[in-house]
């Protein structure tokens, strides 16, 4: 009968930490999803900062031609 019940305060133990070490992993991964949502964030305004820089890029070339009085073929 002792063996029995040592084995079932083992198996107790065992779940004790099963359910402990998933509840561990579940806040942890709460954490991560958070944190994965502000990393999006960031992206998607970095994301917008570069095509707004793609922009003035793209129009420099027009601009310096006007500001130097630069006249195409006509």
């Amino acid at each position: 009968m002792k063996a029995k019940q040592a084995g079932n305060g083992r198996l107790e133990e065992a779940l004790a930490t099963l359910i402990q070490n998933q509840a561990q992993f579940v806040g942890q991964l709460s954490r991560t999803d958070e944190r994965f949502a502000r990393i999006e964030t960031k992206l998607t305004q970095i994301e917008q900062i570069l095509l707004h820089h793609q922009r003035t890029l793209d129009a420099l070339p027009e601009a310096i031609r006007e500001k130097i009085g630069f006249q195409g073929r006509q």
